[in-house]
């Protein structure tokens, strides 16, 4: 009778106690996987994790010229339309001469989504004086010349590689390059990139382009 009792203490006792270890086990168990999965999810790399490459970004070497802050820096001119904002930058101030002889401001300003390769001052230092003031002063020939700098689309970096752009001047441009070096028909060369305006991308470069007729 007592090894009876005895039993059947012994079987109430594993029976309470059985559950209460598998409970245990149990979220012991989900508690790892769920640890487990916590530290998968977060080895793996985050698929937006960190800035593109900046390649949104004005880069080149000459872009360390452009004024910090005003109409003139980057945040102004991205206010302004192209031919607005190249007014405000110092560097192109002969350009600037330029497009108001050929009477191309507002061509520039109410265009939309185009791409300018903008000659520097030094670019246009680059001809000789008596060639450039005479361009300066034949506005056919000057509209010519600027409107070939202008591609109808606007154009990232990564469309610069190796591409063949038709101009608002009807002929075609061709750019090459990689990484921050473009040049522009293999003899201009950008010098700041990725320069945003109201209505275009800007690429400073250090060379005037001359369409070939």
């Amino acid at each position: 009778m007592q090894t009876r009792i005895r039993r059947y203490a012994i079987a109430v006792t594993v029976s309470a106690v059985l559950p209460l270890t598998l409970t245990a086990c149990s979220d012991s168990d989900s508690k790892d996987k769920a640890s487990g999965t916590a530290t998968a999810a977060s080895a793996e790399p985050s698929e937006t994790g960190g800035p593109s490459g900046g390649m949104n970004e004005p880069f080149g070497p000459a872009c360390s010229s452009v004024p910090k802050d005003g109409a003139g820096s980057f945040d102004g001119m991205a206010k302004d339309p192209v031919a607005t904002a190249a007014s405000n930058n110092p560097a192109l101030s002969t350009l600037v001469t330029a497009v108001k002889k050929a009477g191309l401001v507002d061509t520039l300003n109410k265009a939309e989504n185009i791409t300018v390769f903008a000659p520097t001052n030094d670019a246009f230092a680059k001809i000789p004086k008596a060639d450039l003031d005479k361009v300066l002063n034949d506005k056919a020939q000057l509209t010519k010349i600027l409107t070939y700098h202008v591609v109808g689309q606007k154009l990232a970096p990564a469309d610069l590689g190796n591409g063949s752009f038709e101009t608002l001047e009807k002929s075609k441009l061709t750019t090459s390059g990689s990484g921050e070096s473009y040049k522009v028909n293999d003899t201009a060369k950008v010098v700041c990139g990725t320069v945003k305006t109201a209505n275009a991308n800007v690429y400073i470069i250090d060379t005037v382009l001359m369409p070939k007729s």
